[in-house]
């Protein structure tokens, strides 16, 4: 079996089979971007500065993992159906709050 085959979406669209190093980087920043949008749209509340530059330094440590496993398992691909998600989610709780405000 051909190791091309077993790359998920993103590893593939990346080729970190060819370019490994530049192919990780890449994929890793797609995951903490992904992670970052999923957590202001669904988790995110207002807080402090610090708790803030806490939160997302655990969650760039915790991407370090996830990217690895985003190899040949399709994390990029669930962050961004639970993005899309909780787009529709948000935008449909913002439609219901300003129809009961009229």
């Amino acid at each position: 079996m051909d190791i091309q085959e077993r790359l998920s979406f993103f590893a593939s669209l990346y080729r970190v089979d060819e370019n490994p190093e530049a192919g990780m980087w890449y994929l890793y920043l797609t995951i903490f971007a992904l992670c970052v949008v999923v957590y202001q749209l669904g988790f995110a509340k207002k807080l402090p500065l610090l708790k803030n530059v806490v939160i997302y330094a655990i969650m760039a440590l915790g991407c370090t993992v996830l990217s690895f496993l985003a190899v040949f398992l399709p994390m990029g691909e669930a962050l961004v159906i639970a993005a899309f998600v909780l787009g529709i989610y948000k935008y449909r709780l913002h439609n219901s709050r300003t129809e009961k405000q009229v």
